[in-house]
């Protein structure tokens, strides 16, 4: 059988049993995710969709695990699911680690010319393209998937998405630029090329307010929240409808990449 169906048959039988076959078959699947060979979400055309067998395969990981210390005793004493191993990098690699205390889980891809400052952490089922840093105190969640060249700033936080199992993760396309302290939750798709300046928050139940084009965006049932190939994006605020003197933070799109005006046009006539 092949793994994607080994995965389904556990998965199907309602109680899955932590058998040396079984045991094996998590550890194959996130050998897969290691070498990028599976992935939790794949992109077709312009859509992306979700690989549930994968999906599965990681939810497995909880039901079987039985519980290990990780760590010395006493007050740096650890414990971690067994299913859940630290993964373990190879100078051929090609993956730049300083030393600092990162931690990166087995069945997390980082592709070759990948940089991680420490702290970073990595969950099982993320994927890192080739040439992405991820600065220091950086997170990057469950299943979340990151493309090329990318480059998350310090601070930043990318949630992690696993149930519902065919709900899509957080998706970073290529060439996205995330400043620092940045927090992205909950299900959300950055198109190709953006830059969330300083401090953004983006999350599924969001609204985005487009200032360039005039359009507000969010999540559908059908579609999630997504950020336009090459906006820029900042915090903004807008007041609540009950008349209460408060404001609610949004993120605001103040100018596209691929546009000859820059940010700073489109603030400077809007403020006047």
């Amino acid at each position: 059988m092949t793994l994607q169906e080994r995965i389904e048959q556990i998965f199907e039988s309602g109680r899955p049993m932590r058998t040396p076959q079984n045991l094996q078959t998590l550890a194959d699947l996130r050998e897969a995710l290691n070498r990028g060979e599976a992935r939790v979400a794949e992109r077709g055309g312009d859509d992306w969709h979700v690989n549930l067998w994968v999906r599965k395969g990681i939810l497995l990981h909880a039901h079987m695990g039985v519980m290990e210390s990780v760590g010395p005793e006493g007050r740096s004493a650890a414990f971690e699911l067994d299913t859940f191993p630290v993964r373990k990098f190879e100078k051929q690699d090609l993956v730049r680690i300083p030393p600092g205390g990162n931690w990166i889980r087995d069945g997390a891809f980082i592709a070759q010319g990948g940089t991680c400052m420490p702290p970073v952490a990595v969950n099982v089922g993320a994927y890192v393209g080739a040439g992405s840093l991820l600065d220091c105190h950086v997170m990057v969640g469950i299943c979340a998937q990151i493309g090329e060249r990318v480059k998350v700033s310090a601070g930043t936080q990318i949630g992690g998405v696993i149930d519902p199992a065919d709900r899509l993760p957080n998706i970073i396309e290529d060439q996205v630029t995330i400043c620092g302290n940045c927090g992205i939750f909950d299900g959300v798709r950055v198109g190709t090329g953006a830059v969330l300046g300083p401090g953004t928050m983006l999350h599924g139940g969001a609204r985005v307010y487009d200032l360039v084009r005039q359009k507000v965006y969010r999540a559908t049932k059908e579609t999630p929240l997504t950020i336009p190939a090459h906006a820029i994006v900042v915090p903004g605020a807008r007041p609540v409808n009950n008349g209460a003197d408060v404001m609610i933070q949004v993120p605001v799109i103040v100018g596209y990449g691929d546009d000859p005006s820059t940010p700073d046009d489109v603030l400077e006539a809007l403020l006047g």
